[in-house]
């Protein structure tokens, strides 16, 4: 015999508010499941590889880290594609669909570096929100993590990626790593190149230049070559430590994006990472033949050059830097 008991109409009310709220619980988790975490494609080659990203749909990625199984590390995310690309040693070796910051909560494009990770971050903004696999880009909350992959722009300024991505950057990356996030890689990258910092004995002389280094005095460093100011900004551990004026050939409005790979023959090598539109480029050396193109005071050359290490970025871009080295449209952040 089975007893049956009435239920106050408060309790049926909160039970069906009980179930209501599983069920939609039960389709976020799906939603996660079915586009952040959605299944991954493996490849062996760099031909497999770019034919693959060309075709990724909303939540989908590539990894390959054995076409470059060591070297420096560097994540360039472009917006206007929503899409994240990993360079080893100027290779890339990953490509995934993300989601940036919507209207009103845009993600801040720029140069920057890992401050912070935390594979089980929860958010102190948003009522403790999971983010898993976190790497913090700014003290203020950008951030790069798995999150919703709606096909367009929606969070609140992070860069969302897919889980198992997301999972599997966490693994290559170090804190010090470079991120360079950019609003437009529509316009064409110029092939060839020359050796990228040539000294020069111009005279070439700014009241806005400085050199700083003992504001941070370890760390990965990057150079920001802008042809709109005519100027390189030098920062380590995302901290602006130098700037100078320079002759920057103003001949295309190309993004170029580069990484320093180590010395051959006793030169400096520096690798291309093949941005958008430009694969082809990836891991190509830069040669001699413009060496002379970019035009940078001999003194200020001699102290950058004494920085380098295998793994340094270098980001030639025609947009302004800003006063001493931030500000927008680009934005060089601090990582203080």
């Amino acid at each position: 015999m089975i007893a049956i008991t009435a239920k106050p109409a408060s309790r049926i009310a909160a039970g069906r508010w009980s179930l209501a709220l599983a069920a939609a619980c039960c389709a976020a988790a799906l939603l996660w499941t079915g586009t952040a975490a959605a299944q991954g494609r493996t490849v062996s080659s760099a031909v497999e590889l770019a034919r693959q990203s060309d075709s990724l749909k909303p939540g989908e990625w590539v990894w390959a880290p054995q076409i470059a199984p060591r070297g420096p590390v560097l994540v360039y995310v472009d917006l206007s594609t929503q899409r994240a690309t990993v360079y080893r040693n100027g290779v890339r070796i990953g490509v995934a669909t993300v989601s940036s910051g919507k209207p009103g909560y845009q993600t801040p494009t720029g140069v920057f570096t890992i401050l912070q990770k935390d594979a089980r971050h929860r958010s102190s903004k948003y009522n403790s929100a999971p983010m898993p696999y976190q790497q913090r880009l700014t003290w203020d909350g950008v951030a790069l993590h798995a999150g919703g992959l709606p096909g367009y722009p929606e969070s609140h300024g992070c860069v969302h990626l897919p889980m198992a991505f997301a999972r599997q950057l966490f693994t290559v990356t170090q804190l010090g790593t470079t991120v360079i996030v950019a609003g437009n890689s529509a316009h064409p990258v110029a092939t060839g190149g020359g050796e990228v910092l040539a000294p020069s004995t111009s005279g070439l002389k700014s009241d806005r230049d400085f050199w700083t280094p003992e504001k941070s005095p370890a760390g990965p460093l990057t150079i920001v070559l802008s042809r709109a100011d005519q100027a390189v900004v030098v920062l380590r551990n995302g901290v602006p430590i130098g700037r100078s004026a320079v002759t920057v050939p103003r001949d295309n409005d190309a993004t170029h994006v580069l990484t320093l790979a180590g010395e051959n023959q006793g030169t400096q090598q520096w690798i291309y990472a093949g941005v958008a539109g430009h694969e082809d480029e990836g891991g190509q050396p830069v040669d001699e033949v413009t060496r002379n193109k970019v035009r940078i005071p001999e003194e200020f050359y001699r102290q950058v050059t004494a920085m380098l290490q295998p793994g340094a970025t270098l980001l030639v871009t025609s947009a302004p830097l800003g006063d001493a080295g931030t500000g927008t449209p680009l934005t060089v952040l601090s990582g203080q």
